[in-house]
């Protein structure tokens, strides 16, 4: 059973929500702002969780900072009806989807789920030498699915889910190209739509991650309408 963390200072939405997960078969923690969800976290991580944006003593934001500074736990924010500009900075700051208020409860447990599944498939249930399980390696870069790990020239690189998912698909192939529309198709379920924005949210961040450990990093280039290609240095 997994355990999904809800923060919102909403105490309607919590109520709902988590009432719609548990009929789901989920395992549901609810916290009404941020500091009393990073207390919590600190002493055991949920599988994944949902954050509201808005909150008093510590925001959506702050509180996915502070996340991600120890996991790389699936994280879906709700934001604004029209607030485009913190979904933006959500996705750069390691959210791994978004869900608009007012919102569809129907919507958000197929988000939780996909992420849920797009978790499962990182981590690979069966330990074997396949394409999806065995250790990548290009040039500097090497992935370890079943441990949900990456380096670049032996540095330690933390990728959330989909960030992990996106770089796999462009590196198993070096020199392919992948439209937004593909790469859209490897990180999100079939029933999930996402736009073009959020998949170069994503990439803006797998840059600026790779970028920490080494500043000259420029393997992922963009071709501009067309998509993005992995270059093996």
């Amino acid at each position: 059973m997994s355990k999904i963390a809800l923060v919102d200072d909403d105490r309607n939405i919590l109520t709902s929500v988590s009432m719609t997960l548990e009929a789901e078969g989920f395992e549901v923690e609810t916290y009404n702002d941020g500091q009393a969800a990073l207390d919590a976290f600190s002493k055991k991580m949920p599988d994944m969780a949902v954050f509201d944006i808005k909150m008093p003593r510590m925001d959506g934001m702050d509180l996915l900072q502070r996340v991600r500074q120890k996991s790389a736990m699936p994280v879906i924010f709700l934001t604004s009806k029209d607030d485009e500009i913190d979904e933006v900075l959500g996705l750069r700051m390691g959210a791994d989807d978004y869900v608009k208020k007012p919102f569809s409860q129907r919507l958000l447990v197929e988000r939780i789920r996909a992420l849920l599944r797009r978790q499962e498939a990182v981590a690979g249930d069966v330990v074997g030498d396949t394409e999806e399980t065995k250790i990548m390696v290009r040039g500097h870069l090497s992935m370890d699915p079943l441990r949900h790990a990456v380096t670049w020239k032996g540095l330690e690189v933390s990728l959330t889910v989909t960030e992990f998912l996106l770089l796999q698909a462009l590196a198993q192939r070096p020199g392919f190209v992948k439209s937004r529309d593909q790469l859209m198709d490897v990180a999100y379920d079939d029933q999930v739509y996402v736009d073009d924005r959020t998949i170069d949210s994503h990439i803006k961040r797998l840059r600026k991650k790779m970028r920490s450990v080494d500043t000259d990093f420029s393997a992922i280039e963009t071709l501009y309408g067309i998509g993005y290609r992995y270059n093996e240095e």
